[in-house]
């Protein structure tokens, strides 16, 4: 299979490739997906700048038509989509399958949206002048993606953009090019008129800069890794772009003496290891009152070393691999630092399996100050710490002690800490007796501190990003 880049409504080809390798069996080879360069970037974006004028005048309806199209695709092709995106990303087939079915909600949201666009009709306060507050497209919008969820958050950038009528570049991950080839195959079917919607691949260090940079593009959506966010926010804020950004975690997850034993095991066994890790919401600092600490370890550790690690389209798997060889080895590597700083480790070891992959043991780190490097830097894999705190009160200093405030969880019986909680933890999304990881599409996503930067994804809310606000006075 050939990866290729789409721009202004054709299918690229390009001198140079790299192989999509599936992380549970290297051996199997995906396919190869393009390598472009800048001046592919250059002519995605042109294209885009073309193309911007007609889309953003386009009717409501065939907004709609083209968004609901590519929802009703992929909702019926979710099982094939989840395999490819659990094939090349590592995640168990049933959280592939959910994954792809989630793309297919946003979409399918999104297109509702299309017919839901409101403005205000208001009275000037000069007798005889009315007024007319509504939102515009942005124009053209770079859009940068990251391997861990390599079709929802695609999806949830794209549907939004066009949904409020803006053109598109997208520059998905490199680890994950089978699941955006795929989508945009789906778009370039839908009736979006040529250029609207352009694919790019190809290196970060080559295209990136393009995108950023450009003049002919309005708005910039990111999420990763906070030095490239703080990199590009930077970046535009000296070209006065609009820039929206999703980034790190350290999501604590409180557990108090009065919580419900089972559940608060479950909701951080979820939250830790499920996906691998491999969540900016992952729950990845267990912060436990000292009343529960000991039932509390001893139950996780239990239900942890039992999860089966393996192939991820096996039935029997629950823990799927390690993305890739670097990504596997930065966990190894904290988890030996988590030991150097005197802390407790089970599990986190390197697994084999009767397929070549990478494969890692979940590890939970327990006799951990919150000042550790275990604490304080994001791991990105399936590795928690925990960290006994004293009371209510200190759970909540060490909860919000941490540059990122993306998710943070409580497990509690009493509605009065759960109140408190909710009001006091300094993170975009509360979670109280669930998983720090795990949202809906139809509610904004965020986070507050070093998680994010500019207004909120997902729901109702994207309009702030994807659209600019004209107010306009008439004398009748």
């Amino acid at each position: 299979m050939e990866y290729k880049s789409f721009i202004g409504g054709a299918w690229e080809e390009t001198s140079a490739s790299t192989p999509n390798i599936n992380p549970s069996d290297t051996s199997d080879i995906l396919g190869h997906a393009a390598v472009s360069e800048a001046a592919d970037m250059d002519r995605a974006i042109d294209a885009a700048h073309t193309a911007a004028v007609q889309w953003a005048a386009s009717t409501p309806q065939q907004r709609f038509d083209v968004l609901d199209f590519i929802a009703n695709e992929i909702l019926a092709r979710k099982a094939e989509l989840g395999e490819l995106l659990s094939r090349e990303e590592g995640k168990t087939l049933p959280e592939g399958i959910g994954e792809a079915a989630r793309a297919g909600q946003i979409f399918k949201f999104f297109a509702g949206e299309t017919l839901r666009q409101t403005g205000d009709h208001l009275a000037s306060v000069r007798p005889g002048i009315d007024v007319d507050v509504t939102r515009s497209p942005v124009g053209v919008v770079g859009l940068i993606t990251p391997w861990n969820f390599p079709i929802a958050i695609p999806a949830w950038k794209i549907a939004p953009a066009l949904a409020f009528g803006n053109a598109v570049v997208l520059k998905p991950a490199e680890l994950v090019p089978g699941c955006a080839h795929a989508l945009a195959d789906i778009i370039s079917r839908s009736g979006l008129p040529e250029g609207v919607f352009n694919l790019v691949f190809g290196r970060g260090s080559k295209v990136g800069p393009q995108l950023i940079g450009s003049n002919k593009v309005n708005a910039i959506s990111f999420t990763g890794s906070v030095p490239t966010g703080r990199g590009i926010a930077a970046e535009c804020g000296q070209l006065l772009k609009k820039v929206q950004l999703e980034m790190g975690g350290k999501n604590p997850m409180v557990v108090l003496d009065d919580a419900d034993l089972d559940i608060a095991v479950d909701a951080s066994l979820n939250g830790a290891f499920f996906s691998t890790g491999q969540r900016c919401t992952a729950s990845s600092r267990l912060v436990v009152t000292e009343g529960i600490h000991d039932k509390f370890v001893a139950a996780l550790e239990e239900k942890m070393t039992a999860l089966n690690v393996g192939h991820a389209l096996r039935s029997d798997t629950q823990i799927g691999p390690v993305v890739d060889a670097n990504q596997l080895q930065q966990d190894l590597d904290y988890v030996d630092i988590a030991a150097k700083e005197g802390s407790k480790v089970v599990g986190g070891q390197r697994l084999n399996r009767d397929t070549e992959g990478f494969f890692m043991a979940p590890a939970l780190v327990t006799e951990t100050t919150n000042g550790m490097r275990i604490n304080q830097e994001e791991v990105f894999g399936p590795v928690a710490s925990v960290i006994r705190v004293k009371d209510y009160d200190e759970a909540l200093a060490v909860a919000n002690d941490t540059e990122f405030g993306l998710s943070s969880g409580i497990c509690t019986t009493s509605l009065k800490h759960a109140s408190h909680f909710k009001a006091h933890a300094e993170a975009g999304m509360v979670m109280v007796n669930l998983p720090t990881a795990g949202v809906d599409y139809h509610v904004p996503f965020g986070g507050t501190k070093g998680s994010s930067f500019g207004s909120r994804e997902q729901g109702a809310y994207a309009a702030e990003f994807y659209t600019t606000v004209k107010t306009a006075y008439t004398l009748p």
